[in-house]
């Protein structure tokens, strides 16, 4: 898939997670077929100034060729402050964050909040096209609440600006996570905007709902968030869905394999105190609906070394 000057291996990513899409997290997704994967998102005004545990999100697997970086902020000026350290992580993309629903980001005026600001959009990603040829794109949601839908508005003015990519999240900053997210306006945005690559985001939770997004909606690729934690299966399962028209369930044993492997990856990455609680945020994605979840994830809970989560792993045998 071309996006300005740069070619993605596919269209199906993961999406940008605070929290969640680590470096960790990332290799395992990239091993399960995701096609490129979405830092957490990072603050301007961190990153310009230098901020060590700003940079420790850029930090990628050994491998990841690809990545999308995502920033936030609120105004033109840290786009331009941030930029030279930005560019020394190399970004494949990078994408600025508009569609954060949490109180904590848009109470600064950044994440969703932008979206009643157009012209402050227009300025941001303008600001950045003139230090780099690194594609742009724009992460957002219909609007801040169901009177205040303005989508198209800020597709425009992130295009004007010159985004060459837009991801929308179909439902409104005052939705959060709750109810349906609206393919239709989806459809809308892709229609709108025929030369620009869309991708779409919401309620992807299975490669059945993935392949109905894209076939329904018209969008060029799909961003899954809450689907893929604990469950990076859904990239290949995904392709092979599309391929065949069907896709191979994960074993047990693939699935103990799998987890053993992430939470390896994390003990690589953040050291084995930092992994072991960190990694109890993907134990219910990974056992839901498997035999023994319950046990798994009370014995994870109380879990003080890799031995021990390993011990709890093999409930899922019983």
């Amino acid at each position: 898939m071309n996006i300005g000057n740069t070619t993605l291996r596919g269209n199906l990513i993961l999406a940008p997670l605070a929290g969640y899409t680590d470096c960790a997290f990332r290799q395992i997704a990239t091993e399960w077929g995701s096609d490129c994967c979405v830092t957490e998102m990072v603050s301007a005004e961190g990153l310009s100034r230098d901020g060590e545990k700003t940079k420790e999100l850029l930090y990628r697997f050994e491998g990841e060729k690809d990545l999308i970086i995502q920033i936030f902020g609120f105004e033109a000026t840290q786009m331009s402050r941030c930029i030279n350290s930005l560019l020394q992580f190399n970004p494949t993309i990078i994408d600025i964050n508009w569609g954060c629903p949490v109180q904590k980001v848009t109470k600064t005026g950044a994440g969703s909040a932008l979206m009643e600001n157009p012209e402050k959009i227009y300025q941001m990603v303008k600001t950045l096209k003139e230090f780099t040829d690194i594609p742009i794109s724009v992460k957002f949601r219909l609007g801040w609440t169901q009177d205040q839908i303005n989508y198209l508005e800020f597709a425009q003015a992130s295009v004007e600006g010159g985004a060459q990519m837009l991801t929308m999240h179909g439902r409104t900053r005052a939705q959060g996570y709750q109810g349906k997210a609206n393919w239709e306006e989806l459809k809308n945005l892709k229609a709108n905007f025929p030369s620009i690559k869309v991708f779409g985001s919401g309620d992807v939770l299975s490669p059945e709902s993935a392949l109905n997004m894209l076939h329904d909606t018209g969008v060029d690729g799909v961003m899954f968030a809450r689907g893929a934690i604990g469950n990076p299966f859904i990239f290949q399962q995904t392709k092979q869905l599309i391929a065949t028209g069907t896709f191979d369930p994960i074993d047990t044993e693939t699935r103990l394999d799998t987890m053993r492997r992430h939470l390896n990856y994390m003990v690589q990455y953040l050291g084995e105190r930092k992994a072991i609680v960190e990694f109890r945020k993907h134990i219910s994605g990974y056992v839901k609906g498997q035999e023994g979840a319950s046990k798994v994830k009370q014995l994870a809970m109380q879990a003080l070394s890799v031995a021990d989560y390993f011990g709890a792993f093999e409930n899922l045998r019983t």
